[in-house]
């Protein structure tokens, strides 16, 4: 007597996957062996069973009733099969069951049918043809035979099943074997090369990837420095090098050869011709003097030779004595001993076990050839002393007796397969503090390994693009040149390498409408059919239709019904009887759907058709009418969207919770005619919801509908991956990018599906992650239905190793996912859906490392944010093709190899190489910019020298207007001149910046003050010039305003001293097509109104703000890393953790704008074809848009204005507003001025008053620094000259420092000599006989701090350029412009006037505008009381913080003020203004944010009550200003509230 199963294993708890399979199970009976070893067990089933779930029970049920015997438990299945069950549709529907169940029994069989080709002679007959093997005819017999048992006895289906046989074809898998073999071979083979100096094909020649790789190693990092990569490979070095596995940060992990550091132990180094022996040599000082080395073993490079065993650094842990120790140099630093003949090397080494620092003395002669031996990147052995330094208090390693270079011993992975993947999922540093991998290093190691494409997706953001790209040019280069070496044709760039343009975006489903396909119908008078239909399953291809149930609505009633079973030709599926109660009985008379689809479409003929979840309903209509040739070109509505715009606040809206809601009665759910009965009564509620809001059509349904942008951006996201095809994609990529940072960001910038779809011409839309939409739905056990709707939206659908997600086995938010197999099961089931809905499925890492090593850069960003669970990083590195096919197995070899190379490489093969940004240059136009132009220039000539212009002004603006205008760079220098005469006409002063003030024409158009003409002398009133007498000719090279003063001898008016000699060639090159750069300092206060001036001469939306990336930066990165093992008890030296720092920098943290940079977009051009846009820092509250790239990555191809804001012209505008001068009137050449710059005595005081500070220079521009007032002692300016050139080293590098100065203070040179701007180079080279161009060049090498080549120094040396100067020029670093320092120095130099001529309007304006850190409690409360502060900070100034040091600066600009007589007036809380200073009857009255910890805010507060009258009480006074009472408490003790009473109360002691 049969039982049911589950009565039988009452206590046996199965998944729900597996229970329901089992609830209708009958126990036939269970047998056992006589020693209990073997468990029988005979089941009856009308459905069919998998056998991946048989095999499922039978673990559960030896797992959890047998889990202590050492038993074996086997189901037999006999299944009660309906007549739909044709051999063909068994084969169909338990055919993978054979083969899983033929794979556990014998793996050649299983081989065998696995590659089998099945055909059905007819309807009982099935042949299978296989590939003819000895092997496989001898168990032809033995498949036969278990088929038929299968067929016949388990299943109950008679069917003659035969065996044929075809020939068999060359294995590819040997084929794959025999290419990995010679790709192996000659990989041995070239190292063999390498070994002996040559390269890999022994000519000498690099190949295209080491060319590639080594150049963009050079752009990374002049110093040749590479990341912070644990294995002591950079991704893209020389070709075979592919990033380590060594271990990392001490973690033990990872490998290195065993015994590698010792290959040139004792002396057996690399072949070497010819031994070092005798002098001159290294063995020796080129003096004779003994050298730096002990040993003629060429690998060592400092001491003696060793060959001692290796202890590894991790096991240094205290001053253990002598020890040898071996890896890659990470730092190293030269120091240069003081009045010492030596330098000390200080270096880290790296064994990526540990970091040790270590230190080496050495003569100075030899200290840079030992520093090129021990540079960043090197391999070396060292023994010396383990010892605890006593300046750093770490240990290190000391007395050293030798170093050695070794080769690189750590080992490599490699990408062996002669097929390769591509990766579809890679994310760089640009992620959001996520991904830890430099774009650049990614690109290089994919074209490494030889895959043929790698894709770049960062989540919500693309900025990683224009590195990748930078560095795919590298690479395109270096083969494009190899081949030309060889005499090759240049590569086809489609067929090329390629770097695919992606974005992992965050996307939210807006997509469901209400109306569908709507033409314009009324909702009164309309017909409507609502109606449901069940099937076999849930894809329109593949599945069938079994019941179709309809009822007719017209005028708020039903007037008619249609209902009839529909006969499948399949079996129907054990769920789909279980979930809608048809069987095959039930359909196996019925009509099929040939007969019943014209009957619907003719029932629902003018109506517009209704149902729930609509889009599943109809699709089935649509895709079955297709087949039929039938029309079903109908509108269709959507009661499940109704119900979530019409009811918001309902949780569910599924079928059964709407009834509930509006008590319509569901007897039979999930039968087609009660389900449509169901859903027309709701459809009824909602109509007359939708009449109550005024609707007329069904259009203004959808409009009712739409969400709002804010609702989208609220809506939950998911994962997905969009690609960019071709141009057309990359350019609605940025489009999508830029509406999700404007419109939709939340948290995340999320897109709208409906965008997506608006879009979607030119993209590739993947599912993504386990956070993806297809993912999440499968977890969450969603219906079939809705899971078929995800799917159809994709483009491919994406899995990834079970490591990625294996966090959710311990996740209690996922209950389902216990083990990897469940893991592996839902991998599985995307693969099916991917066959069942003709969907490509791709495997991918998720990259957000390179190496299973660098997991630790991901762990420690992520624990500093906060994750609890940061140290369990999941393996998302770059994996090989061999690691993917070998992770996939358990899909079978074949299905492995599909997903991982066929279907990535497909992909790729529809993407074209495009370039992230475009390559053509688009500037503005304003039309006839150059004749405007040239007429503001010439009119501004005559102006000044009239009617007849000198030569040099005639050639000049001709020379200068030539290059100008043929090079197109007119309308800047048009778009200047506007925004400086728009500021000057509001009232504000513009500075010019850079190298502008060398263009004549710049001057002449008003948009720099600075007259870049030789000294001259010229008349204001007859025009009379003079540019050639002796007595001006004497002051070439300086500044016109230190001639002597002249009259004119025309008609006795003074003349005007102008000229600041300044050659155009340093603007614009030479040739005149140097990419003209025109900064603009504007006053900070006048910043944002120039800002929107650019909208006026450009148009709205034409003009956005220059976008940057905000890093982490090493300091921030040194905390994490430090934060994060301190918080560990883990003991780290420094010098590890600056290790480990170095590959956590870069890292994305947010996004920010240049502080005056904007981006110009000429009309008729998309902003998306160049960058998308967001708001700065994703701030949703600002109006302000910024580039989404960094700007330098577009500045080459749209116009970027520097509209930056500065101190000094606001300073000079206070001024004028308070002493009523007009600034561009005070004189250049005032004594008084001059003087402040030598001592105080312009300003009545002694330096003994002013805390010994021995000149007046104090709060003035550029010149109040304790740095350059030293400046200014050593060099004795006399003239505006030299305050020229004092600003020009004071804002270069390494040009005053050890350079100048010392030639100053030697004699050698005086501030006149001295190389102090970027001009005095090439005027003084060209003075002194060098080629004009050649003058050129050496300026821009030197000013970029690149130095001298060899044949520079020796057509200098030829032309007598002495030997200091040309030892100047290579210590240079960075210069100035002589431009940008007379402009700064002219504005100095006005506010200098005022300070001697106005003092208390100079103070003001400086508390008001400069002063860092005024406090009105410190500083105002007398001359004592500040001096005393003073002696306190001076007492501490090691110790003092960086507010306190910036009011320190602020305390002697106010001790001058005192010490020249000067006080201030108590601040009145009704006059006082929120920001700036007044004077107040002779004294200095402060503003009120003066006072500490009183905001801008607040002050603004108390200026806006103290004008609503006076305040009657603290309390009145606290209320109406909102100030907190600590405020309010402190402004009390200084006095500043006066008499005010606590309240407003009134009390009788008040009348006494």
């Amino acid at each position: 007597m049969s039982k049911a199963f589950l009565e039988v294993f009452a206590g046996l708890k199965l998944p729900t996957q597996v229970g329901r399979q089992f609830e209708d199970v009958e126990v036939l009976k269970i047998t056992s062996t006589s020693k209990k070893d073997f468990l029988r067990i005979y089941i009856s089933s009308e459905h069919l069973i998998s056998k991946e779930i048989v095999y499922k029970a039978e673990n559960e049920i030896k797992n959890q009733l047998f889990k202590n015997n050492d038993l074996t438990v086997k189901i037999y299945e006999r299944f009660q099969l309906s007549s739909q069950y044709t051999p063909q549709n068994l084969m169909d529907a338990y055919w993978e069951s054979i083969l899983l169940e033929f794979r556990q029994y014998d793996h050649i069989m299983y081989v065998a049918l696995r590659g089998a080709e099945v055909t059905y002679p007819d309807s009982a007959k099935i042949l299978l043809t296989v590939e003819e093997s000895v092997l496989t005819k001898s168990k032809e017999e033995e498949m036969l035979r278990i088929l038929n048992k299968v067929f016949q006895e388990r299943c109950g289906v008679d069917v003659v099943i035969k065996f044929d046989y075809r020939e068999p074809v060359e294995s590819r898998f040997a084929e794959e074997e025999e290419k990995k073999l010679s790709m192996e071979v000659a990989e041995i083979a070239a190292r063999l090369r390498a070994l002996n100096g040559r390269d890999d094909d022994g000519s000498g020649q690099q190949s295209a990837v080491q060319t590639a790789t080594a150049d963009g190693k050079n752009a990374n990092d002049s110093n040749g420095q590479n990341d912070a990569k644990s294995g002591g490979t950079q991704a893209g070095q020389a070709a075979g090098k592919t990033g380590s596995t060594a271990p990392q940060a001490g973690d033990g992990r990872g490998s290195v050869s065993a015994g590698a550091g010792n290959r040139n132990a004792g002396g057996k180094g690399f072949p070497q011709k010819g031994g070092f022996k005798g002098k001159g040599d290294r063995f020796y000082g080129g003096d004779g003097k003994k050298g730096i080395r002990r040993s003629d073993n060429p690998d060592v490079v400092y001491g003696r030779d060793f060959d001692k065993e290796v202890t590894k650094i991790v096991d240094i842990i205290g001053e253990i004595g002598e020890v040898t120790i071996r890896g890659r140099v990470t730092s190293l630093e030269v120091r240069e001993l003081k009045n010492n003949e030596k330098s000390i090397l200080i270096f880290a080494v790296t064994d990526f076990t540990d970091t040790i620092s270590a230190k080496v003395f050495c003569p100075n002669e030899f200290a840079k050839e030992l520093a090129g031996e021990l540079a960043v990147g090197k391999f070396i052995k060292v023994d010396g002393i383990a010892m605890l330094d006593k300046f750093d208090h770490e240990l290190s390693i000391g007395s050293i007796t030798g170093i050695k270079k070794i080769p690189d011993f750590t080992t490599t992975r490699s990408d062996h397969s002669v097929k390769k993947r591509v990766e579809l999922h890679c994310h760089t540093k640009m992620s959001d503090m996520d991904g830890v991998s430099e774009a650049k290093d990614i690109v290089k190691r994919a074209y490494k390994w030889g895959h043929p494409a790698i894709a770049i997706t960062d989540h919500g953001v693309v900025q990683g693009f224009t590195d990748a790209n930078h560095v795919w040019d590298d690479l395109y280069k270096a083969e494009k040149n190899a081949r030309k070496e060889k005499g090759e044709p240049a590569p086809d760039k489609q067929d090329f390498f390629k770097v695919i343009y992606g974005v992992e975006a965050y996307i939210v489903d807006d997509l469901k409408e209400i109306t569908n396909n709507d033409k314009g119908q009324e909702i009164a008078g309309t017909t409507f059919v609502v109606f449901d239909i069940e099937t076999t399953g849930f894809s329109p291809v593949h599945n069938k239709i079994i019941e179709i149930g309809a009822v007719k609505v017209k005028d708020g009633r039903i007037t008619d019904r249609f209902s009839t079973f529909i006969n499948p030709k399949v079996p129907i599926p054990f769920a789909i009887e279980k979930l809608t109660g048809i069987n095959d009985s039930m359909v196996a008379d019925a009509p099929e759907i040939e007969t019943v689809l014209p009957q619907f479409l003719s029932f629902c003929e003018d109506a517009v058709l209704v149902a729930h979840n609509a889009s599943f309903d109809t699709g089935f209509i649509r895709e079955n009418a297709r087949r039929l040739f039938l029309p079903a070109d109908f509108t269709y509505l959507d009661t499940m969207i109704m119900s979530r715009v019409l009811l918001p606040e309902q949780n569910k809206h599924t079928l059964d919770a709407l009834c509930k809601v509006f008590n319509v009665s569901l007897e039979n759910h999930h039968r087609a005619v009660d389900d449509a009965e169901a859903t027309a009564h709701i459809f009824l509620h909602f109509m007359k919801m939708m009449e109550e809001q005024g609707l007329k059509t069904l259009a203004e349904m959808n409009t009712f509908a739409r969400p709002s942008d804010e609702n989208i951006a609220r809506l939950h996201s998911y994962h997905c991956i969009i690609l960019a095809k071709n141009d057309l994609g990359r350019i609605n990529m940025y489009r999508l990018i830029s509406m999700s940072h404007l419109k939709y960001f939340s948290r995340q910038p999320k897109i709208p599906k409906s965008a997506i779809n608006k879009y979607r011409d030119g993209l590739i839309i993947g599912s993504a992650c386990e956070a993806g939409e297809l993912y999440r739905a499968l977890l969450e056990d969603r219906g079939e239905e809705e899971i078929a709707g995800i799917v159809d939206f994709y483009d491919y659908l994406e899995i990834q190793p079970c490591g990625n997600n294996a966090f959710m086995i311990d996740s209690p938010k996922h209950p389902d996912i216990n083990s990897v197999e469940d893991i592996q099961d839902v991998n599985r089931r995307i693969v099916r859906l991917g066959e069942q809905f003709n969907k490509p499925v791709v495997a991918t890492c998720d990259v957000h490392f390179l190496d299973p090593e660098d997991e630790v850069y991901r762990r420690i960003i992520m624990a500093g944010k906060g994750f609890d669970d940061a140290d369990n990083q999941a393996p998302l590195y770059l994996r090989t093709t061999e690691e993917m096919l070998e992770e996939f197995q358990y899909l079978g070899s074949e299905k492995a190899e599909e997903i991982v190379i066929t279907n990535t490489n497909m992909i790729a093969d529809m993407i074209e190489t495009i370039a992230p940004v475009r390559p053509d240059k688009c500037p503005p136009v304003i039309p006839d910019s150059d004749k405007t132009l040239t007429a503001i220039c010439y009119n501004r000539a005559h102006e000044i020298y009239g009617d007849t212009l000198p030569k040099i002004v005639e050639d000049r603006l001709e020379k200068e207007l030539h290059s100008i205008i043929t090079n197109g760079f007119a309308v800047m220098y048009i778009i200047a001149q506007k925004l400086v005469w728009k500021s000057v006409e509001d009232g504000y002063l513009v500075g010019s910046r850079g190298s502008v003030g060398s263009s004549l024409v710049a001057f002449m158009a008003g948009i720099t003050e600075v007259n870049s003409l030789s000294a001259h002398y010229r008349c204001p009133k007859c025009r009379y010039y003079d540019f050639d007498s002796p007595e001006v000719k004497a002051f070439a090279g300086n500044a016109g305003c230190d001639m002597p003063d002249k009259v004119c001898p025309v008609c006795g008016e003074p003349l005007i001293k102008d000229g600041f000699d300044i050659p155009f060639e340093t603007f614009l090159g030479f040739k005149g097509d140097k990419e003209p750069d025109i900064d603009l300092n504007f006053s900070g206060e006048y910043q944002s109104k120039a800002h929107k001036y650019t909208e006026v001469i450009f148009g709205a939306g034409q003009t956005f703000r220059a976008g940057t990336i905000a890093t982490l930066a090493d300091k921030t990165a040194f905390g994490y890393v430090k934060n994060y093992y301190e918080e560990r008890g883990i003991h780290k030296r420094t010098c590890e953790i600056n290790r480990i720092t170095q590959g956590c920098t870069g890292v994305r943290r947010s996004t920010g704008q240049h502080p005056g940079g904007i981006i110009v977009l000429p009309m008729g051009q998309d902003i998306n074809s160049f960058t998308p846009v967001q708001h700065p820092a994703n701030d949703m509250t600002t109006d302000t848009v910024t580039t989404h790239f960094d700007y330098h990555s577009i500045d080459h191809n749209l116009l970027k204005l520097d509209i930056l804001g500065h101190d000094d012209p606001t300073m000079i505008r206070m001024l004028q507003d308070l002493t009523g001068i007009d600034p561009t009137k005070i004189p250049l050449d005032d004594k008084a001025v001059m003087s402040l710059f030598q001592n105080t005595e312009a300003l009545g005081i002694t330096p003994s008053q002013i805390s010994g500070t021995p000149v007046g220079s104090l709060g003035i521009p550029e010149f109040g620094t304790d740095f350059v007032i030293q400046m200014l002692l050593d060099t004795k300016p006399k003239q505006f000259s030299d305050l020229i050139r004092i600003s020009g080293l004071g804002h270069g590098t390494d040009v005053w420092l050890g350079n100048a100065q010392t030639l100053i203070l030697e004699g050698k040179a005086t501030i006149s000599t001295a190389i102090c701007c970027r001009d005095d180079i090439m005027i003084y080279l060209i003075n002194q006989g060098v080629e004009s161009s050649l003058s050129f060049t050496i300026m821009e090498s030197v000013r970029k701090g690149k130095g001298l080549k060899p044949e520079w120094e020796a057509a200098m040396k030829e032309k007598n350029v002495p030997d200091w100067y040309i030892w100047s020029c290579k210590k240079i670093k960075y210069m100035f412009p002589k431009a940008h320092a007379a402009a700064y120095v002219m504005m100095a130099w006005r506010i200098a006037y005022c300070k001697i001529n106005y003092p208390l309007a100079y103070y003001a304006a400086y508390f008001s505008i400069r002063a860092k850190a005024f406090s009105y409690e410190l500083m105002c409360q007398g001359q004592q009381h500040l001096e005393a502060i003073m002696k306190d900070y001076k007492s501490r100034m090691d110790s003092l913080s960086n507010k306190e040091k910036d009011a320190y600066g602020d305390m002697k600009i106010v001790q001058e003020m005192y010490a020249r007589g000067f006080e201030f007036t108590p601040i009145d809380i009704f006059s006082a203004q929120s920001r700036l200073f007044q004077i107040v009857d002779g004294k200095l009255m402060p503003s009120l944010n003066s006072i500490d910890g009183l905001g801008e805010k607040a002050a603004d507060a108390i200026v806006e009550a103290a004008k609503d009258g006076p305040f009657l009480s603290k309390d009145d006074f606290k209320q109406r200003t909102k100030v907190s009472g600590t405020i309010i408490e402190l402004m009390d003790s200084l006095h500043l509230l006066g008499r005010l009473p606590e309240s407003n109360q009134i009390s009788l002691f008040d009348f006494v």
